[in-house]
């Protein structure tokens, strides 16, 4: 019989009330309560990251190849699809896909009002399947082999201001070739909650801007080049940049956006405080607990001594104890945790204000290495410092023990 483990479970289940019955349900519910915190927080954390990220790459690509310019306005100079790099990119390891664009200036014009856009042409080899979820309202659009479509995508914020709806037709006035207008059909509104495409970034037929550029079916204004793994983005654009020509330049999309990344680097880094204040706390509560139920139980361990029992067989009693309560504060903060991780990703139980958040309700995204990890790194923890408290053990000396006064 395994000695301090029966008078463990004797000491968890005794019926006298006493006060250290109430503090460990405490510390039963501090530990559930922190593990279930930080599921949650972490589900929310690479649910938002994940979301931001996927709106994003939605839009634009991890590296983006252009023309060597000093020029920083919409105008573009084309580079051509007969390169090294555009012919050879699925040999560049970790490249999943390029697609060619070109984005040109312009005003759309209805009825009731105007506003500046931005045009983004693009062909069949569009990652529609990334943007779909961007859509609100009307359809993707489709390419006729041998016409020019005359079919765009605008966003909520543009279609609100201008008063469009699916179906209805505007027109362009393109910069640098105002006579030139195009009128367009509305086939889609999208929303991606992020202001910086919302606000001007109109979706069309890249075949459109080469005919008002006057450029050929082979130049186009860049290459949008996507990665497999987004932390080997680094590496590749190094790889990328070994077939590019000497005219062309690589922006990644960490430099272009730059003020977006580091903002979800500062939540990474909130998040470890976060984490460490959790259980912190946690651990904290499990000594205090530990240290009251052996004040309490201070006869029953002065007893146990003048019968022959050793220092560490009477620790190894309240340390089963101590196991026992992070093994339930642990089975109750993973049901409360991945519960609302679940419940939310389900039926959106929480809202958030798209202004503000890019999203109208709260992301969740379960990584269950992480919440493993989690669970080990409490109850590796947890256990380790209740070691600590039971050190006043050595220090009881049967004689004072047995008569003492509680």
């Amino acid at each position: 019989m395994n000695f301090p483990y029966f008078i463990s479970q004797r000491i968890q289940h005794t019926k006298t009330a006493s006060f250290s019955g109430t503090v460990t349900k405490i510390g039963v519910g501090s530990i559930a309560l922190g593990l279930a915190l930080m599921i949650g927080a972490f589900g929310i954390l690479f649910g938002f990251k994940g979301a931001i990220r996927q709106k994003l790459f939605s839009l634009t690509a991890h590296v983006k190849v252009a023309k060597f310019s000093a020029n920083e306005s919409y105008e573009e100079y084309p580079i051509t699809t007969e390169s090294e790099l555009y012919r050879h990119y699925l040999q560049i390891p970790n490249v999943t896909h390029l697609q060619v664009v070109a984005q040109k200036a312009g005003i759309l014009k209805t009825k009731q009002d105007m506003a500046g856009v931005v045009m983004k042409g693009i062909g069949k080899d569009f990652a529609f399947k990334e943007f779909k979820d961007n859509i609100v309202e009307g359809q993707q659009l489709s390419f006729a082999k041998d016409e020019i479509s005359k079919d765009i995508l605008v966003s909520k914020i543009i279609a609100n201001r201008l008063e469009l709806k699916v179906g209805d037709h505007a027109i362009i006035y393109f910069l640098n070739a105002p006579d030139r207008p195009r009128k367009l059909t509305v086939k889609g509104i999208y929303e991606t909650g992020l202001e910086e495409f919302d606000k001007t970034l109109i979706i069309g037929d890249i075949r459109m801007i080469q005919r008002i550029n006057g450029w050929g079916a082979d130049s186009v204004g860049s290459y949008e080049i996507f990665v497999r793994d987004f932390n080997q983005l680094n590496a590749t654009a190094k790889l990328i940049q070994d077939k590019m020509q000497p005219d062309m330049k690589l922006d990644k999309v960490t430099d272009r956006f730059m003020g977006l990344f580091d903002w979800l680097s500062l939540l990474d880094r909130n998040m470890v405080i976060f984490l460490v204040l959790i259980l912190f706390v946690a651990s904290f509560n499990m000594i205090s607990i530990l240290l009251v139920m052996m004040m309490e139980r201070t006869p029953m361990i002065g007893l146990l001594k003048a019968l022959g029992s050793t220092n560490w067989q009477i620790r190894k009693v309240f340390l089963w104890s101590g196991f026992s309560m992070i093994a339930r504060g642990v089975l109750y903060g993973n049901i409360l945790g991945i519960g609302f991780c679940l419940l939310q990703q389900r039926y959106k139980i929480i809202p958030l204000d798209p202004a503000n958040y890019y999203m109208s309700t709260v992301p969740i995204a379960m990584d269950w290495l992480v919440v493993l990890l989690l669970n080990l790194a409490t109850i590796s923890l947890v256990l380790l410092v209740l070691i600590i408290p039971t050190f006043v053990i050595t220090r009881i000396q049967p004689v004072k023990a047995i008569v003492f006064k509680k």
